[in-house]
């Protein structure tokens, strides 16, 4: 293998300048046993390429050709196939799989051995070595030995020098001089030997020559000592010397670093001083204002506003650190928190005493009010708060226990002193409702002096019933509301919306200003919203305080202040929303239709509270009123309903327009001089609909009932009265209705006026029916006069029973059964009568055709003619 490895250097590797490494003999896995070999080369010019070369011997002789080579880089992987047993199969992965099996184990695993370190040393490339042992992987080579790589030639690779030029030229002198050095190596190699040994002793020579100038040298180094030892001794004094100076420096030096840091501590404590001269000194002036400023006129509460504003700035400073440990700090502090208290009570004492001084001045001018429908103007008081508006700022921010504490003292001052003319309002206006009359006394009230001097227990009552109560009552309440609805006009009803808009025009000022006044004196945003949990409705409903839990960082708000706003209008018009439903009540039991006024009053106030802030206590209240007055309205269509149904008619006059349908009316009328242009309108025409499909059905239900009255009249009658009504009303929501009024009403006329006039000339009826009959049968119609009991004297028989004297005498009577049946204020006589005249009108010419068709040419006619029987009609309506 060695002379196989030289053979293939020589003659195809150096030519190529490049250096075979390892040889493995292989065969391709499989196939016709055709040996080849494998060759891990490098190059010798940098940069080092490491190439895998298939080389397989010529097929025309001995020597050896190159036939594939491929690039280390290019190799993926090594599969030795197995890392235990011996096995001379291996892969290698280049751009496919070549399969290949050597010709001994030893020369496989050498061969693999080269190709990992060729890779750790010039590629350092991520190669797969599977199925390889361990033992032939090797991670490093070690340091420090001439390991070679395949027999040591990496290290030659690496130690070779290219000659330089000097070099080359030096050998082929030598070369030339000793041609026979290529023939002759070992005779070249003893001339150069001889040379060897004569250049040696001719160095000998000349180290022995130089003896003499070498101790000529050590003398000279000698004397160069002795100096150096000289000037090393006066370094040495010099270097003492210095060493004082430079003691004496450093003291200076040092001296200089206290002084400036003396000075810069002198700065740094003039600026602390300064800063806190600055930031926590309050003026004389305003401790003297916090102290005993005036708090009664403007220029007082305009310097202890200042004072305060000033004190909150001192104690929020904030502090650098290490200030709050000095003990003038400490003692200036603690006077900020004296000061602060003690200002802070002042300030809360005299407030309070303002609120009970605005109760009892405003109590005053109640007997002004109490006659008149008209509530007291807080204005002025609200001017003369908010000029503490920004000291009730200054004292939420700073103690929020008294603030709070002032708060409740407002609401309850306030809350009773609300009370009390709310009351009186409401007093004032239901006696303006009900009068001093007689009528007033009818519903429990009494005017005495303008006041109120009847208990007005029985109406409260009216709010806080069961609903069992209210329906046991609601029999009472309805036979009331009946009769006011027909004593009182409209007038009365007139008197009683203007109260009404009256009461809730005075009440919405006074509500919005309070809330204003509430906002702005107490400083709380209506429209921002802190972090908080709202107040229970039971601390609302108690009048509880709006509690605040406090942490060593501040109160910590449990509502917001939107919230607080709400609840503190709760608290001080909490008489507001039982006054007012005391008063529906009132109207309501005054005439059950004031329930549309109201409904109307109260969904534009709604509406217009909503859109100024849906959230407000206002527009809160009015909703909840507003519910009670729908649900009064519910009750006043239902209680008409009932009415309807349990409605009872006299078994011996006539039944003319049934009350309901005349109540219909008057409410339909009455409500749409209401509504016009009302928001909640659906709530009418939902009423509409109930009440007219159950005047339908009442009205059906009567006319079945009638025995005075025939059906159809009943019928035709209310329905007519029903139509005009809607007709002259033109309510959108009810014109499906109208037409179908209009529809009942005429097929009942035609129905009656059938039924009325039946069959006025009943021989020659009966007549022609048998002649009708015959022509069914089969019988041409001029053939009908041959048959026995229809011939020419049978007819002229007939027609003499009905001389115009006695068509005349039955349509008399017809009138009068009409007139009796039909009532005056609906005026449908003529409607009636004309109808009977056109109907009978169409009979007459119905039997002249049959007379012309069955008795052509006979010459018999009626004794009586159309013209007679217009005549006859309109003598008779003359005459009655």
């Amino acid at each position: 293998m060695t002379a196989i490895k030289h053979a293939l250097q020589r003659d195809i590797f150096t030519p190529n300048d490049e250096r075979l490494l390892s040889i493995v003999n292989v065969c391709k896995a499989g196939k016709k046993k055709r040996n080849c070999f494998l060759c891990a080369t490098v190059t010798t010019e940098r940069p080092v390429q490491v190439n895998v070369v298939k080389v397989k011997k010529s097929d025309k002789g001995d020597f050896y050709k190159r036939q594939t080579a491929w690039a280390l880089r290019d190799l993926a992987v090594v599969d030795a196939k197995d890392a235990v047993k011996e096995n001379p199969e291996f892969d290698l992965h280049f751009d496919k799989v070549y399969k290949w099996v050597a010709s001994s184990t030893v020369e496989k695993n050498t061969f693999i051995s080269c190709i990992w370190k060729l890779n750790q040393r010039y590629l350092r490339k991520k190669i797969d070595f599977i199925n390889v042992s361990s033992q032939l992987l090797e991670e490093s080579v070690p340091s420090g030995e001439n390991q070679s790589v395949a027999g040591g030639d990496e290290e030659a690779v690496d130690e070779y020098q290219e000659l330089n030029a000097r070099e080359e030229q030096d050998i082929e002198i030598m070369m030339e001089g000793c041609e026979y050095a290529i023939s002759n190596a070992e005779a070249f190699a003893e001339k150069l030997s001889r040379e060897l040994q004569v250049l040696d002793g001719a160095n000998i020579q000349s180290i022995m020559a130089s003896e003499k100038q070498v101790n000529i040298l050590m003398k000279l180094l000698d004397e160069a000592l002795k100096e150096v030892d000289q000037i090393e001794m006066k370094l040495s004094s010099y270097e003492e010397m210095l060493q004082s100076v430079k003691e004496q420096m450093d003291q200076i030096s040092e001296s200089n670093h206290l002084i400036h840091l003396s000075n810069t501590n002198n700065v740094k404590l003039l600026s602390e001083i300064e800063f806190l001269v600055n930031h926590m000194d309050l003026a004389k002036g305003h401790i003297k204002a916090l102290q005993e400023g005036d708090l009664t006129s403007s220029r007082g509460i305009e310097a202890c506003t200042n004072a305060a504003d000033a004190l909150l700035q001192c104690m929020n400073v904030a502090l650098r650190p290490g200030h709050d440990m000095l003990h003038a700090v400490k003692e200036q502090q603690q006077r900020f928190i004296d000061l602060r208290e003690q200002f802070a009570r002042r300030l809360a004492s005299h407030l309070n005493s303002v609120f009970v001084q605005q109760g009892h001045d405003q109590s005053s001018t109640l007997a002004q009010h109490s006659v008149e429908l008209t509530l007291p103007n807080h204005h002025p008081f609200h001017r003369d708060l908010l000029r503490y508006a920004k000291l009730m700022e200054w004292l939420k921010n700073t103690d929020y226990g008294k603030y709070e504490g002032l708060t409740k003292n407002y609401m309850d001052y306030l809350s009773r002193l609300y009370e009390r003319e709310i009351k009186d309002f409401f007093e004032v206006a239901k006696i303006k409702m009900t009068g001093t009359t007689k009528e007033g006394k009818k519903f429990g009230l009494h005017g005495s002096s303008g006041k109120l001097t009847g208990s007005t227990s029985s109406l409260n009552k009216l709010s806080v019933q069961s609903s069992g109560n209210r329906r046991s009552q609601s029999s009472s309440l309805l036979d009331m509301g009946n009769m006011s609805a027909s004593d009182l006009d409209v007038a009365d009803r007139t008197k009683f919306d203007k109260i009404f808009e009256q009461v809730l025009s005075e009440l919405e000022p006074l509500c919005l200003a309070e809330q204003d006044f509430i906002s702005k004196f107490f400083k709380l945003q209506q429209h921002q919203s802190i972090p908080g949990t709202a107040m229970s409705e039971a601390e609302e409903m108690d009048g509880g305080t709006l509690s605040r839990s406090y942490t060593s960082g501040g109160p910590q708000t449990i509502s917001s202040e939107k919230d607080m706003i709400r609840q503190m209008m709760t608290k001080i018009f909490r008489c507001i929303e039982p006054e007012l439903n005391n008063l529906i009540a009132l109207g309501d039991k005054i005439d059950s239709f004031n329930s549309l006024y109201m409904l109307v009053k109260m969904s534009h106030h709604v509406w217009t509270a909503q859109n100024v802030d849906p959230a407000s206590f206002l527009s809160t209240t009015l909703g909840n009123v507003l519910v009670t007055v729908k649900r009064n309205f519910d009750k006043c269509i239902s209680n008409q309903m009932k009415q309807m149904d349990e409605v009872k008619i006299s078994k011996k006059s006539k039944v003319g327009i049934l009350s309901f349908v005349a109540e219909f009316e008057e409410f339909a009328g009455l409500a749409e001089s209401i509504f016009k242009n009302a928001e909640r309108r659906g709530d009418l025409d939902k009423a509409y609909i109930k009440l007219i499909r159950a005047v339908f059905v009442s009205v059906e239900k009567v006319a079945n009932e009638s025995q005075k009255t025939p059906r159809d009249v009943v019928m035709m009658e209310n329905f007519h009265h029903i139509f005009a009504t809607l007709s002259r009303l033109k309510i959108s929501c009810l014109e499906s209705e109208k037409k179908e009024a209009k529809q009942k009403y005429t097929d009942h006329l035609q129905s009656y006026v059938i039924y009325s006039l039946g069959q006025p000339l009943e021989k020659l009826n009966h007549f022609f029916e048998g002649v009708e009959a015959r022509v069914a049968q089969g019988i041409r119609e001029e053939e009908v006069s041959y048959q026995l009991a229809f011939n020419k004297q049978e007819l002229r028989k007939v027609i003499k029973e009905y001389p115009g004297k006695e068509v005349k005498k039955g349509l008399d009577n017809l009138y009068k059964k009409v007139d009796k049946h039909l009532c005056e204020e609906e005026n449908l006589l003529q409607v009636v009568w004309h109808s009977m005249q056109d109907e009978f009108i169409r009979q007459y010419k119905h039997f002249e055709g049959l007379i012309a068709r069955c008795y052509p040419g006979s010459g018999i006619t009626m004794e009586f003619t159309i013209q007679d029987i217009l005549d006859y009609c309109s003598s008779i309506a003359q005459s009655h």
